[in-house]
């Protein structure tokens, strides 16, 4: 009889896993508060990235993608394009942080910011991509889940 409702609560999540979720918050961004897709993902050497996707008001409601590191991560000469790859499909990201007045004045350069519309436009599915840019980092995969969540806010 104890063994019952364990092997119960097992059947259970085998047969109803646990769903992930896309979910869009309000966040505070360039101080204002919108709605954004906030994650954090390991890239290969397994550094740990913020990824935020909104809509910015700077750049007549485009979609961007903010590439936050620790302090210091991304000293890189701008403008860098952010590479993004699914299978064969490949694209490259415009560079848009120096047209962001706080991030280009920010000397920890712990941020960097890319157009992220085109990608989105081009994207049917939801589909894994993998992120790279130039002296930063190699690889970071994005799962599909954070794929929706962009696609959610366009």
């Amino acid at each position: 009889m104890k063994g019952i409702l364990p092997l119960l609560l097992l059947l259970s999540f085998i047969f109803n896993p646990l769903k992930v979720y896309a979910e869009v918050a309000e966040t505070e961004i360039n101080g204002k508060l919108m709605d954004a897709s906030s994650e954090f993902l390991r890239d290969l050497d397994f550094e740990t990235w913020q990824l935020v996707a909104y809509k910015s008001p700077l750049f007549e409601e485009k979609l961007i993608l903010r590439v936050i590191g620790y302090p210091g991560n991304l000293r890189i000469d701008h403008p860098t394009d952010l590479r993004v790859e699914s299978g064969r499909k490949q694209w490259f990201l415009d560079d848009k942080t120096l047209l962001n007045v706080e991030l280009a004045n920010d000397g920890r350069q712990a941020a960097a910011e890319f157009d992220l519309d085109e990608l989105i436009i081009n994207l049917d599915k939801n589909r894994p991509l993998r992120l790279s840019l130039s002296g930063v980092f190699s690889e970071l995969p994005v799962p599909p889940f954070v794929v929706k969540e962009w696609r959610s806010l366009n």
